[in-house]
């Protein structure tokens, strides 16, 4: 099985990156993540951020972008950040109330993202979408992430979120062999049912199973390391993360 690099999510360090981008990413970069996952662009152009990775010999694995971003108008302006990005991965972060409110609105839902999947495909990009806590609670006997990706076609990237997926109630590993091929890029975050800032390889997660399914039937691309509760300062906390990765053999 071949070896799954791994990224961090920038919200991560959400605030170093306000106050001091590039240096960050150096952090970044100097601890050993090998791409970064973007979740906003912090006032800069897509050719200023791709020269900072570029010098630091970072890629980009990732943009979490808002779904109006690829609609209309919008979807050809992000097509070309992406593209100088040196991005194929444009993962929905979280919807509205109105296109995840019932049955019938994420069927829609559903059918949006196969339309923005298929006029990324011609880019050699994917759309996606990346789970909180709500896509686990039962809708009408069903849960609504069972019926999103059994309503999107196979190039709708599946971005489970461990930790976010335990903080509904569900064990995201399951899902990751229901639906093969489908987890391209995942998002790796511990869950404790009694410490709220664990650390990866500190909770609940089942890891050795998550990455034999992701290093097999999943084809993940990328782990991507996330954490939003610290106990130590986050760009320490981050790479405590990576050093319990590696400590795992990943």
């Amino acid at each position: 099985m071949a070896r799954i690099p791994i990224g961090l999510q920038l919200y991560s360090v959400r605030h170093d990156c306000a106050k001091d981008l590039p240096g960050t990413l150096k952090a970044v970069a100097e601890m050993g993540y090998e791409a970064v996952e973007f979740a906003g662009y912090y006032d800069c152009s897509a050719e200023d951020l791709r020269s900072m990775l570029d010098d630091l010999g970072l890629k980009v694995c990732g943009t979490h972008t808002a779904i109006g971003t690829l609609l209309g108008d919008e979807l050809e302006k992000t097509i070309e950040f992406n593209r100088i990005l040196g991005n194929k991965f444009l993962i929905v972060p979280s919807l509205p109330e109105e296109r995840r409110n019932s049955k019938a609105a994420w069927l829609e839902t559903a059918a949006i993202m196969n339309g923005i999947s298929a006029k990324l495909e011609p880019h050699g990009m994917f759309t996606g979408y990346h789970n909180h806590n709500i896509e686990f609670t039962e809708m009408d006997g069903e849960m609504p992430w069972d019926i999103f990706f059994g309503a999107t076609d196979e190039r709708v990237v599946m971005q489970v979120d461990t930790g976010n997926g335990l903080l509904g109630g569900a064990d995201v590993v399951p899902y990751v062999e229901r639906y093969p091929g489908r987890a391209l890029t995942v998002h790796l975050k511990e869950y404790s049912a009694t410490d709220d800032k664990a650390l990866i390889g500190e909770g609940d997660v089942r890891w050795d199973d998550l990455f034999r399914l992701c290093e097999s039937i999943g084809k993940s691309e990328w782990y991507i390391v996330e954490q939003e509760c610290y106990r130590f300062p986050p760009l320490e906390t981050v790479e405590m993360c990576l050093k319990a990765l590696k400590d795992m053999g990943k």
